[in-house]
Order: C-alpha cells, then sequence, then structure tokens
C-alpha cells in the first residue's frame, strides 16, 4: 500500500504472519509501506491519542482473518512476553468498570475505556484466536494512548503575567481552551495561552479546561502570593442511590479577604438568574425543601482553606444535576460557571443472562452510573440474605420458582425489585413512604408463589430476632391501629390509621405455605409531623415559611397555609413570603389532611393570635356528653367577642362574614354550654346527650379590637358512634370452635375505656376488652349478647343472638342436631 505526497494518512494497515513475533512498518513524510501475507490485519484509525483524565477515549479498529477460519476469541491488551499468551484487559480488576468492548466476532474490534486515569497510558494491541492450528495474530504496533491532566503555568513579572494551560502531551484534535477568573468564564482560544493582561489583584485566581471536557478543568491557582480566591470539589462526579444521603463537598479559600455569604445551587433549579445575577439558594428550592443542608464547615479562619458539604437526604432521580458551590466577599465573589460536582442518581436492578448449556446463569446488580466508593453488595434469595460480595452471582442452581434481590450494604433498607419466573416474590409500590402524624396509609402490595402451594397464614410484621416474626395485628400498641386489606391469593396491602410518630419502622410482609415461609423486603415508614420554620431579614419587612418536614411527604402533596386562622394560600411550594406584622402567626397543612395542621406559630416574639386544639378528633357514644377544649392567645390585644360554631349549623354565612353561636342554633338548644373559663386563654365547648347528627367539625373564633381570628383554620372534629356487637356467621358457630365476639364502633373510642359484656341481659364477669372469646364453643353459649362501656352502662349495644350446633359423627354418616 502507499500514499502520495500531501495526502493524509488516516490509518495503518499491518498485517504479519500468524504466530511470527516480527511487526514490520516502514513510514516517511509521504508513503508507508505495510508487510503481511495470507489475510491478516489489523487497521487501526489513529496509532496515538493523548486525552485528558477522567475523559472518555474510542480505540477505534477492525480486523480480518483468512477464510475457513472461525473466530473464538477476542480481547484488548497491554503486555505481552515471549511465549506467554497475553492477558485480556477485560478479565484486569485494575480495568473493572472502565472498558466496553464494542467488537464482535467477525471484523470491528473497537475499545472504549471511560474515566481515564493517567495510568492508563500505555501502547493497546488487539489480538484474536481462530479455531485452527496456529490462528493466533495481534496487530501492532497498536496505539498509544497517553493521559494528561490540565495545568496552569504562570511565568512572567508581577505585572505581566502569561498563563499556559499546559499537558503532558499535545492533545489530539487542536481542542479549544476555556479560561476562568475567580470562577467565572473569562475567554475562548485555540491558543493553550491567555494573551490578555493578568490582574495583579492577590485576591484572583485562574483555571482553565478544554471545551467539550468542561467538567475536567485544572485546578484553581493563585496568581500573586499563596492565597486568592479558590474552590475545589473533593469528588468530580458522584453516582448515588435513590433513598439514600449524599455529602458534596468542596474546600474553599477566601485570600485575605472576609467571605460575606455563601451558597449551593444546582443546575436544574428553576430560577431566573443569568450570568450577572447572583442563583439562588438550594435551601430555598422547593423540590429539596426538607432535604438539604449544610454540614461541615470546619475552620472559619481568615486566609484558610474551609470544608464545607453540602447534604441531601432520600434522593430521587430528579435530583441529577451538577452542583456547585460559590461564595461573596467585601470586594469580590468565586462566580457559577467553574464546574463543579455532578451527582447521578439511580436505582438498581437485577440483570439476568441466559442459561449456558452447562445451566448456569449470572445475576448482576447493575446500575445506571458506577457507584460511587466501590460498595459491597448484598444478595438475597426469596428473601434471604445468601451472600455479601461483588455485583455478580454465579450459579448453576437457579430455579424457576427463586426470587433473587439485591441491595448496597450500608443502605440494606433500599432493595432492588425481586426477579423471578414462577417464583416467591413480594412487590411494594414504595420501598419508601413518608406519612403525616394522624393521618392514614396503605402499604400497597403484591405477592407471588408456585401454584401448587396453598398459602395457609399471611401477615405483617416489623421486627424479626431469629425466630418466628410476631404477627402485627397481635403486638400491643396495634389493637385498632392496622387492618390487613390484602388476600390469600395476590394481594397483601397494609393499612396503618391514626399514624403515631413512634409507628417509623420497616414493615415486612410474610406468607406461610404448607411447606415453605417467605418475607419480603422491608417497606421504611417515616411518619412526620409539620413544623414552621421562618427566615426573616433584618433589610426587609418581608418574612419567609417553610412548612417542614422530617422526610419528603409522598406523592408530592399540595400546601396549603392559614394566617390568623385565615387560609390564604394553597400551592405545591412549601414555601411562603408575606409583610411582616408583630401580632401574625402562620401555619401550614396538607391538602387531602387539612386536620393535620402544624402549631401556630408567631412571626415576632412569644405572643400573638393563635387557637391551639388539644384533640383534632374526638370519638364519643351517642348518648353521652363531650367537652371539646382549646386554647388560645391574642398577643397584647384586648379581647371583644368570641364563640364556638359548628360546620354543620345551616347559616348563610360566606367567607366575609362571621359564622353564628353555636348556642343560637335550634338543633343544639339545651345541650351546649361553654364550661371551665377561669382563666384567659381556655375555652370548653360541652355538648350532652349526644346525637349521630352532631358529628361535625368544631371550631372556637375571637375578635379583639384590632382583628379577629379566622374560621378557615381546622378545629377538633367530632364523630358520634352507637355500638354493635359483631358474630361471624351467628346461626352457623358449630359446638367445639373458637369463637370471638366484637363489640365495634365506627370509629375508636379515645381513652381506653373498659368494655362490659351481658349475656341474656346479665353482665360477665372479667371481660374489660372489646373482644369476647369463648373457646371452645358449647350450647351453653346459645344465647343474646350485647356490650357496653364502663361509665355508660346504659348506653349499650342492641342484642345479637348467637346460636351453637351441636354435630355427632357417626361410623357412616354425619349426623347434625
Amino acid at each position: 500500500m502507499a500514499t502520495k505526497c500531501g495526502q493524509t494518512l488516516n490509518s495503518v494497515s499491518v498485517s504479519q504472519i500468524p504466530c511470527s513475533n516480527s511487526d514490520t512498518i516502514v513510514m516517511s513524510n509521504c508513503v508507508s509501506v505495510v508487510l503481511g501475507q495470507d489475510g491478516w490485519s489489523v487497521t487501526y484509525t489513529t496509532q496515538s491519542i493523548c486525552t485528558l483524565k477522567g475523559s472518555t477515549v474510542d480505540l477505534f479498529c477492525s480486523y480480518t482473518y483468512p477464510s475457513g477460519h472461525k473466530v473464538t476469541t477476542t480481547f484488548w491488551f497491554t503486555k505481552m512476553e515471549a511465549g506467554i499468551e497475553p492477558e485480556d484487559l477485560g478479565q484486569d480488576p485494575e480495568y473493572a468498570g472502565h472498558l466496553e468492548y464494542h467488537g464482535d466476532k467477525k471484523k470491528e474490534c473497537t475499545l472504549k475505556i471511560t474515566d481515564l486515569r493517567e495510568r492508563d497510558s500505555a501502547t493497546y494491541k488487539f489480538r484474536l484466536l481462530t479455531d485452527q492450528e496456529g490462528g493466533k495474530y495481534s496487530g501492532s504496533p497498536g496505539v498509544t494512548l497517553s493521559v494528561t491532566g490540565l495545568q496552569v503555568k504562570v511565568t512572567g513579572g508581577h505585572q505581566d503575567k502569561t498563563l499556559t494551560c499546559s499537558t503532558t502531551c499535545t492533545l489530539t484534535d487542536n481542542p479549544t481552551y476555556i479560561w476562568y477568573k475567580n470562577g467565572q468564564h473569562l475567554d475562548e482560544s485555540t491558543s493553550p495561552q491567555y494573551k490578555d493582561p493578568v490582574s495583579s489583584n492577590y485576591e484572583d485566581s485562574y483555571s482553565c479546561a478544554v471545551e467539550g471536557h468542561e467538567d475536567l478543568h485544572s485546578p484553581a491557582v493563585c496568581v500573586q502570593g499563596q492565597d486568592c480566591n479558590i474552590v475545589t470539589y473533593t469528588k468530580r462526579t458522584i453516582c448515588a442511590l435513590k433513598g439514600s444521603t449524599v455529602d458534596i463537598s468542596c474546600t474553599y479559600g477566601s485570600g485575605y479577604d472576609t467571605v460575606t455569604s455563601s451558597l449551593w445551587f444546582s443546575s436544574k433549579q428553576k430560577s431566573r438568574w443569568r450570568d450577572k445575577l447572583m442563583p439562588e439558594d438550594l435551601t430555598t428550592d422547593p423540590g429539596y425543601a426538607g432535604r438539604v443542608e449544610y454540614v461541615g464547615e470546619k475552620e472559619r479562619g481568615r486566609s484558610t482553606l474551609r470544608i464545607t458539604d453540602l447534604r441531601i437526604t432520600d434522593l430521587r432521580e430528579e435530583d441529577s444535576a451538577e452542583y456547585k458551590f460559590i461564595f461573596n466577599t467585601q470586594t469580590s465573589r468565586w462566580g457559577h460557571s467553574f464546574p463543579g460536582t455532578t451527582l447521578t442518581v439511580t436505582d438498581l436492578q437485577v440483570k439476568v443472562t441466559p442459561a449456558t448449556e452447562a445451566g448456569k446463569r449470572t445475576l448482576t446488580c447493575i446500575t445506571t452510573c458506577t457507584l460511587t466508593d466501590n460498595p459491597t453488595y448484598i444478595w438475597y434469595k426469596n428473601g434471604h440474605k445468601v451472600k455479601e460480595d461483588t455485583s455478580r452471582l454465579d450459579s448453576d442452581s437457579f430455579s424457576d420458582a427463586d426470587s433473587y434481590s439485591c441491595a448496597v450494604k450500608g443502605y440494606e433498607n433500599i432493595f432492588s425489585p425481586a426477579v423471578c419466573q414462577k417464583c416467591w416474590s413480594v412487590t411494594y409500590t414504595h420501598q419508601r413512604i413518608c406519612a403525616l402524624k394522624g393521618s392514614t396509609v396503605d402499604i400497597s402490595c403484591s405477592y407471588t408463589h408456585p401454584s401448587y402451594h396453598e398459602i395457609k397464614q399471611a401477615f405483617w410484621f416489623t421486627k424479626w430476632s431469629g425466630r418466628d416474626p410476631e404477627d402485627l395485628s397481635s403486638v400491643p400498641g396495634y389493637e385498632g391501629h392496622i387492618e390487613y386489606l390484602g388476600d390469600k391469593e395476590s394481594d397483601c396491602t397494609l393499612r396503618i390509621t391514626d399514624l403515631r410518630l413512634n409507628d417509623s419502622a420497616g414493615f415486612r410482609f410474610r406468607f406461610i405455605t404448607s411447606g415453605e415461609k417467605f418475607s419480603g423486603s422491608p417497606v421504611s415508614l417515616t411518619v412526620t409531623d409539620l413544623q414552621v420554620k421562618i427566615t426573616t431579614s433584618l433589610f426587609s419587612s418581608w418574612v419567609t415559611l417553610t412548612c417542614s418536614t422530617t422526610c419528603t411527604l409522598t406523592d408530592n402533596p399540595t400546601y396549603i397555609w392559614y394566617k390568623n386562622g385565615h387560609k390564604v394560600k394553597e400551592d405545591t411550594s412549601s414555601q411562603y413570603s408575606d409583610y411582616l406584622r408583630d401580632p401574625d402567626s402562620y401555619s401550614c397543612a396538607v391538602k387531602g389532611h387539612g386536620y393535620l395542621h402544624s402549631p401556630a406559630v408567631c412571626v415576632r416574639g412569644q405572643n400573638c393570635w393563635s387557637v391551639t386544639y388539644p384533640h383534632q378528633g374526638v370519638c364519643a357514644l351517642k348518648g353521652s356528653t363531650v367537652d371539646i377544649s382549646s386554647t388560645y392567645d391574642i398577643g397584647d390585644d384586648t379581647i371583644t367577642s368570641s364563640h364556638w360554631f359548628s360546620s354543620k349549623q345551616s347559616s348563610s354565612w360566606k367567607d366575609e362574614l362571621v359564622p353564628e353561636n353555636l348556642t343560637t342554633d335550634p338543633g343544639y338548644a339545651g345541650r351546649v354550654e361553654y364550661v371551665g373559663e377561669k382563666e384567659r386563654g381556655r375555652s370548653t365547648l360541652r355538648i350532652t346527650d349526644l346525637r349521630e347528627e352532631d358529628s361535625a367539625e368544631y371550631k372556637f373564633i375571637f375578635n379583639t379590637q384590632t382583628s379577629g381570628w379566622g374560621y378557615s383554620f381546622p378545629g377538633t372534629t367530632l364523630t358520634v358512634t352507637g355500638l354493635q356487637v359483631r358474630i361471624e356467621d351467628p346461626t352457623n358457630i358449630i359446638e367445639g370452635t373458637c369463637l370471638c365476639l366484637f363489640c365495634e364502633s365506627i370509629c375508636f373510642l379515645q381513652d381506653n375505656h373498659s368494655y362490659i359484656w351481658y349475656k341474656n341481659g346479665q353482665r360477665l364477669i372479667r371481660h374489660e376488652t372489646k373482644y369476647l372469646y369463648l373457646k371452645p364453643v358449647s350450647s351453653e353459649d346459645t344465647g343474646r349478647y350485647s356490650c357496653a362501656v364502663e361509665n355508660y352502662e346504659d348506653l349499650h349495644s342492641l342484642e345479637e343472638t348467637l346460636t351453637v350446633r351441636c354435630e355427632y359423627v357417626g361410623y357412616n354418616s354425619r349426623t347434625t342436631h
């Protein structure tokens, strides 16, 4: 092959005799001669490449081989000793996660190397093996790869300095260089030198990058002295698990100046700032509300490097972005065009390779990016931990009836979905749930099992000490608090009502068949209340309020804001800004859970308008008496009037009018009074002879000399209930079986009442719970049953008749009497 003078040599084809150790290539300025025979060749598009540390490179390659040969093995290598087969780089642990072979066993042999390191500098050669004797071939001379970083070199005098973006080799493809001054984009040029006059300011620092690889910038350097504006990120890229917590760190210095403000921000924030304006602080972004904080500011001495960390909790896939730190000093600032740390958030998935002829399969715990810090992986088979090792699991004994999932050590509560074909599995709609205190949550769940297994028992549990876990429905404290909505086929949904803060736990579903026991991975439930956090400015009369939670509420809620008891805003943002007045108080709630509002907070001092209800919900017996209380604060004002009202009152008041006093409502005539107002700041409403139609929301409002407490703020919801005895199939009870009678109400009675049971009008002794167990039941248990609550014996339920049947079994027949 010959190349004419002046023609660009785009590729070099190298041929050699199979198994020969001699590779010959002769090149001059105009002509190259390639020696070879018998159809063996490897063509490299480029013989030498110089590229940046941290970048990705493709070593383009193609090959040919004699007809009659079948390629069995292809690989790349860097070292070859006489008489020893070279090592496949794909099997070298040093290159794990850095190589992608894009070739085939016909003609393509391109190799991709990602996240290049300086130690990857070497000569890379391609080798193929065939099924014929002597069918081994290596393509020479290969591709010489040089990996370099960027460094800014400063030369010249005090007032006349030249900056050079220096590399240890000449970068391929004539790149464009980008210059930064104090983190701000400054200039672009094809020259590696910065020619413009360099500032003599001791605070200034400079850095350079290459277009298309701005994230691979050089370290910033001071041009005058040793102390200047500088920001250095601990990690250029971070890959973290969805649901986990990440710290993004940097060190920074401000020379001899004093830092006046600093913040972190994200490239995905929806803000209106441009190059000349400051981006918004990440802590004020509604999308990160309650999930970001600044930690780790360890040193504050003047002219020293400080360490600052941005912590993001409960990571979401949409958090994937570039994060940057900026600061202001008394005379300058660190700009925001300088590259920061790129975060990629990923979930876990199990990938299964097809079975080989020997029946062997490989399971791989895959992510969309390479997790930072080389984590240890944990493997689970049918919900049980089986191995703690790498991201691969090899076996020749995988069964179609088995399910597999994986997790990462340190985050065992973040599982991949289980994979299987005809297997045991438990699948949750959400692996992590954040819900409000006092609300109801459904942990949606489904499960599968081989069709030839019959489900004997299905239940949820939270604690497992090694022995069989305990069914949550029988654990003290969960009585009347949980409800299993599932079945014994595929649905395993659990409902938890009236959530408490101490319900935060990992909930797991377990089912038992005639021959197997299977437990799903945990669902992490976090219960939170609402709190209003206030941010004020010394230079402004505006206040910023944040509706804060200890975890990120599931399903992107809509927030409701109240000012002095009036609803003022409904928005998806957890923040609200308003003009500051001393007596004002604010509270927030979540749409659909308005009764679970935060406590009202004062924007200035400790005294302001507020109303607080000790109970947001009250359940009381029909015919009984109930007290509904509130405490209130009028700040430094004077109260002029106050009263209670009901949401069910037949009044014509609208938003602009005041609702009528409950004592004037004919429906409550003679049954309501205000009691216990012995001290300023407390009011109690008493309702006697309760009726079912009294079920409503009750609120207290007041007026002062200047304003009043509004009525859109949630009050106390009263539910009036009767009692009812429930017996499953009361006319078909067979003697000798176990039976449980339930004393039911439509809501959960407060104050842990003792229950009283009656049979045929006579009180039974030693039965103080809402459950009456008859085990085993006999014909003597036939009768009429009713129940009541202690101290309200005259308000007992209607009677329910229980009939117990005797059953005799003969030799050849069964007779029922």
